[in-house]
């Protein structure tokens, strides 16, 4: 039941480009992370179907410092950048799936 958030790399040179473009008044930091936050069974579900993989799933013990929910907290990206993630785990998986078609 653990939960992640992951972010599609153009959303993150976005928001690293808009931190670059700040003025000398603000130094960061500041998270450009993606708050969009699912369990990592959603996710390894989604990959089995958009992949129309045979797998299984495996659960094991959870390592001992390996925390259960991850989600940034983007409100300064926000209000200073005026950026958040515009690529949902979705669109960001299909268009992650298609780049590892084309170079196998």
């Amino acid at each position: 039941m653990q939960t992640r958030s992951f972010q599609y790399v153009d959303d993150l040179i976005e928001g690293m480009i808009r931190l670059m473009n700040t003025g000398d008044d603000f130094t960061g930091p500041v998270n450009v992370g993606n708050p969009g936050e699912f369990t990592m069974i959603e996710l390894a579900e989604k990959v089995i179907k958009l992949t129309d993989a045979k797998s299984k799933l495996i659960f094991k013990p959870l390592p001992s410092d390996d925390p259960m929910q991850r989600k940034p907290d983007i409100s300064l990206a926000k209000k200073v950048l005026n950026w958040e993630p515009k690529v949902n785990l979705d669109e960001g998986l299909v268009r992650t799936i298609d780049y590892f078609r084309t170079i196998v």
